[in-house]
C-alpha cells in the first residue's frame, strides 16, 4: 500500500483514538490533520488552509446558524414548553395515551422551534415524566416517548443538520426543508399511532387523565389558551419555514426573522425579560463558536485526507462491497449509526459524509434523498442503547425511582419505528423528493 494511504488509515485511527481519550473533537480533528498532513507534505499542503477557512467564514448559508440558535434558545429560555405542555396535554387527555400523543406534538413543536435535542429532552423530561408516572403510564413507555419525541427536533426543519448537509453537499437549504418535512411528519404519526393502538390494546400502559383533572379547565379557557400559546409558535415556524421553501426569502433572512419573532412570541407569552435576553445571547454564542470551530478544525482534516489520497482509498473500499450502490449507500448508514453512539451529529457531518459523497457523487445518487436519509438515521442513533444521548439527556433529570434498564427497554420500540420510517424513505423515495419538486425546487 502507498505511504500516503498509509498515513490516511493511520490519520483516522488516531482521530478515533483521541476522541475516545477524551480531547475535544475540534482539537482531535486539527491535531490529526496537521500531524499526519505534515509527515505526507511537509508545510506545502497547508498553504491551501487559509483560503479554506476563509470560505467556511464567509459562507452566507452559515450565517444562518447563529440566528436559528438564536430563535431556539430564545424559545427554550422563555419556557414556552411549560406553556405547550399543559395546553396540548389537557387537549389530548381524555384519549387513552392522549397525554402521551400530547407530548409527541409539543416534540414536534419545539423541533420546529427549537432544533436543540439536548434541551428539548430535558425539558419534556422535567415537565412530563413526573405527571406521567403519576397518572400511571408505564415507565419504560414514559421514557420512550420523550426521548423520542425530543430528537424530532434532528429532521423537523429548521434543524441545524440540514443547513450544515446542505453546505456540505452543495444543496440548497430550501430543498432540504422541504425534503425533511414529510419524513419528519411521518415519523411523528408512527409515534401517535403507535401510542393510539396501545391504549387500545393495553389501556394500563397509558392511561387518560381522570376527567376531574380535565374538568379544572373549561372548553372555552383551554381553546384561548390553545389560541395564545399554541398560536404564536407555530405562526412563526410557518412564516419562517414558508419564506425558504416558497423562494421568498433566503435561510439568513429567514432566520433573522425568525430570532425577531421569538423575542416577539416570548413578548405575547409575558416570558420576556433582559435577564432571558441576555442567557439566551450567551447560550447562542456559545453553541455558535462551538460549530464555527469545529467546522474550521474539519477543514485542516479534510484537507489533510484529502492531500493523503483518503478518497481513494474509501473509493476503493467500496468497490469492494458487492451489491452496487444500493449497498454503498446501506454502508453509510451502518458507519453514520455506529459513529452516534460516539460523537455528536455535528462531527459526523463534517467526518463521515465528506469521505463518502464522491462515491455517491459519481454514481448519480439523488443527494437529497440521501441528505435525508442521513438525518432519519441520525435521529435513530441518538435513541439506540448504551450509548444513546437522549437517553444520557433524560437519565439527568428522571426521578430515582426510574431504573436506567426500564429507559433502554422503553426506547426499544421506538428505536424499531425509526428504523421502520428510514426503511421508507429508502424504498419510496418520493417521500423525501416529492415535496421539492412539487414547489419546484
Amino acid at each position: 500500500m502507498p505511504y500516503l494511504e498509509i498515513l490516511a488509515i493511520l490519520m483516522l485511527a488516531s482521530f478515533f483514538v483521541m476522541l475516545m481519550a477524551g480531547i475535544p473533537v475540534g482539537l482531535t480533528l486539527a491535531t490529526a490533520g496537521f500531524v499526519f498532513g505534515f509527515l505526507g507534505f511537509g508545510t506545502l499542503l497547508f498553504n491551501l488552509l487559509p483560503h479554506r477557512i476563509f470560505g467556511v467564514v464567509t459562507n452566507s448559508t452559515l450565517l444562518a446558524i447563529p440566528l436559528f440558535v438564536f430563535m431556539g434558545v430564545m424559545l427554550e429560555k422563555s419556557k414556552l414548553a411549560e406553556d405547550l405542555m399543559d395546553v396540548i396535554g389537557y387537549a389530548a387527555g381524555g384519549v387513552r395515551g392522549g397525554f402521551g400523543i400530547g407530548i409527541i406534538l409539543v416534540g414536534v413543536l419545539m423541533g420546529a422551534t427549537t432544533g436543540i435535542v439536548g434541551a428539548t429532552v430535558v425539558t419534556l423530561g422535567l415537565l412530563t415524566l413526573p405527571g406521567m408516572l403519576r397518572r400511571g403510564y408505564d415507565r419504560g413507555l414514559a421514557c420512550g416517548v420523550i426521548c423520542a419525541s425530543g430528537t424530532l427536533g434532528q429532521i423537523i426543519p429548521p434543524s441545524l443538520i440540514l443547513i450544515l448537509l446542505a453546505d456540505i453537499m452543495n444543496l440548497s437549504v430550501g430543498t432540504l426543508f422541504a425534503a425533511a418535512m414529510l419524513p419528519g411528519m411521518m415519523l411523528a404519526a408512527i409515534y401517535v399511532i403507535y401510542i393510539l393502538v396501545l391504549g387500545m390494546l393495553n389501556p394500563s400502559m397509558v392511561p387518560a387523565i381522570p376527567k376531574e383533572e380535565r374538568d379544572l379547565i373549561s372548553g372555552a379557557e383551554l381553546a384561548r389558551k390553545l389560541l395564545r400559546v399554541v398560536g404564536p409558535p407555530v405562526g412563526l415556524v410557518a412564516a419562517v419555514l414558508g419564506s425558504i421553501i416558497a423562494g421568498i426569502a433566503a435561510p439568513s433572512e429567514a432566520a433573522s426573522m425568525g430570532a425577531l419573532g421569538s423575542i416577539v412570541v416570548a413578548a405575547i407569552g409575558r416570558r420576556f425579560s433582559w435577564t432571558v435576553l441576555r442567557d439566551t445571547v450567551q447560550t447562542s454564542t456559545k453553541i455558535t463558536a462551538m460549530v464555527m470551530f469545529i467546522l474550521v478544525c474539519a477543514q485542516v482534516f479534510a484537507l489533510a485526507f484529502r492531500g493523503l489520497q483518503g478518497e481513494r482509498l474509501v473509493h476503493d473500499l467500496f468497490a469492494f462491497l458487492p451489491g452496487g450502490v444500493w449497498a454503498d449507500v446501506w454502508f453509510l448508514m451502518f458507519i453514520i449509526f455506529v459513529l452516534g453512539f460516539f460523537i455528536e451529529w455535528i462531527e459526523i457531518s463534517y467526518i463521515a459524509v465528506p469521505l463518502f459523497l464522491p462515491v455517491f457523487a459519481t454514481a448519480n445518487v439523488d443527494m437529497v434523498w440521501l441528505a435525508t436519509l442521513i438525518c432519519v438515521n441520525l435521529q435513530t442513533s441518538f435513541l439506540t442503547p448504551p450509548f444513546g444521548w437522549s437517553l444520557f439527556f433524560l437519565r439527568g433529570v428522571a426521578p430515582p425511582e426510574v431504573k436506567t434498564a426500564e429507559m433502554y427497554k422503553g426506547v426499544l420500540p421506538f428505536v424499531a419505528m425509526q428504523i421502520v420510517a428510514l426503511l421508507l424513505v429508502f424504498i419510496f423515495p418520493g417521500i423525501a423528493t416529492w415535496l421539492p419538486k412539487a414547489i419546484g425546487w
